[in-house]
């Protein structure tokens, strides 16, 4: 199953450190981790919540990523206003498991930025010119 899933720039930077194998750990207020299933739907959140936000460093990412259609299976599509807006709710203590699921690496398929975003951007990749230089630190 290929799932998406938007991420702030805090959250990318954690994902480019292992490797684009596996999403962080859930802070202790957040119980669920939610992929979305579709590109639109990840871009919108984005679009009007990363890019606007200042925890995530203004800036959006649409991630999109394989999963193990059997193991997917244990997590029934949720609908969160309609049938565009579907999602995935994997308990936070199971992200490990879920994380070991995941087919290839994490990709970063789209970059938003907002106004408030303060970085430099890589032409090469359209990703910040720090989670390039974190990559960089880690070889």
């Amino acid at each position: 199953m290929t799932l998406y899933r938007p991420v702030g720039l805090q959250e990318l930077k954690l994902i480019a450190a292992s490797g684009w194998r596996e999403f962080p750990p859930r802070l202790h207020w957040q119980p669920i981790f939610y992929p979305v299933l579709t590109h639109e739907y990840a871009r919108k959140i984005c679009t009007q919540w990363n890019a606007k936000e200042s925890e995530a460093g203004f800036a959006g990412f649409v991630t999109r990523f394989d999963v193990d259609d059997a193991f997917a299976a244990r997590y029934p599509v949720q609908e969160v206003g309609g049938r565009a807006l579907r999602e995935l709710w994997v308990p936070a203590e199971e992200l490990a498991e879920f994380n070991r699921h995941i087919l290839g690496k994490i990709e970063v398929i789209e970059s938003i930025y907002g106004e408030g975003f303060a970085g430099e951007i890589d032409p090469a990749t359209n990703l910040p010119r720090s989670i390039i230089a974190s990559l960089d630190s880690l070889s």
